[in-house]
């Protein structure tokens, strides 16, 4: 799969399924192939294009502050390479405050969009959040790191429930294990990008249809966040997972699937 230099960086990108296109975008710290499970069923339907941000995976790790505007037109600059004009899209946490900047400044380029756990600005609690992130990074072996994310984006039942927990134990090793983990530099470049996004007052110019997504238990971006987002986007429709941390799509994985399947499928 290719890599192409665009908006003065190198932008790693992978394509799976056929169909209409749809690009997901992932959040801090995650590669686009975090999609997977996702994608597994999105790709029967649709052709999936899965960005690497820049600051992790295999696109470039540049020195920052990054901007969610910036990615943005990394973002574009994959659909130029692509030929394409305008497509569906997906963001989830970070990945969703990238996709709010591409519906506000290239919507001819967003035919309809999901936004995951979203936000529309910090507060004073989410900036110390990604400040803690980035000490963790900076202090914490890869398996200890993870262990930390962990905790932040699953909520109780995922905890309770042995075989995904045992999943969870899997994934610390894993990380350990990473042949291409995030460096600090791209961590925190991506965080700047999170904590310096602020377009509460610009939602109202998106005129794409939009689904907003949450989880009720979420403490990384919590719900009342979710539900600014959704509020400020006019025509937007809201769906809040109950009993589910920031990862609901992965803590209601059957359903998450298929509903934000439909839904795209529905958008002509």
């Amino acid at each position: 799969m290719p890599t192409i230099a665009t908006n003065g960086t190198n932008i790693y990108f992978e394509e799976k399924g056929s169909g209409e296109p749809l690009l997901l975008i992932m959040g801090i710290t995650a590669p686009g192939s975090v999609w997977e499970k996702h994608v597994a069923h999105w790709a029967k339907s649709f052709r999936c294009i899965l960005v690497d941000n820049r600051g992790v995976g295999k696109s470039d790790k540049p020195a920052g502050p990054y901007t969610s505007l910036q990615m943005a037109q990394d973002c574009i600059g994959v659909l130029d390479h692509l030929g394409l004009g305008a497509v569906k899209v997906a963001g989830v946490s970070m990945g969703s405050i990238i996709a709010q900047q591409m519906a506000i400044h290239f919507p001819s380029r967003v035919k309809a969009m999901v936004l995951m756990c979203p936000w529309a600005c910090c507060d004073n609690a989410a900036k110390a959040i990604f400040q803690h992130m980035k000490d963790c990074k900076a202090r914490l072996k890869p398996e200890e790191f993870s262990v930390y994310i962990q905790l932040l984006i699953f909520s109780k039942p995922s905890w309770d429930n042995e075989e995904f927990h045992a999943g969870l134990l899997e994934d610390r090793k894993n990380a350990a294990l990473d042949p291409n983990p995030q460096p600090l530099i791209g961590l925190e470049g991506q965080a700047a990008a999170c904590v310096a996004h602020d377009v509460l007052e610009d939602l109202a110019k998106v005129n794409c249809p939009v689904f907003v997504l949450g989880g009720e238990e979420d403490i990384f971006t919590p719900v009342w966040m979710t539900k600014e987002v959704a509020a400020a986007i006019p025509g937007s429709v809201l769906h809040v997972y109950e009993k589910s941390g920031h990862a609901f799509h992965w803590e209601n994985l059957e359903d998450f699937n298929e509903r934000v399947g439909d839904w795209l499928k529905d958008q002509g």
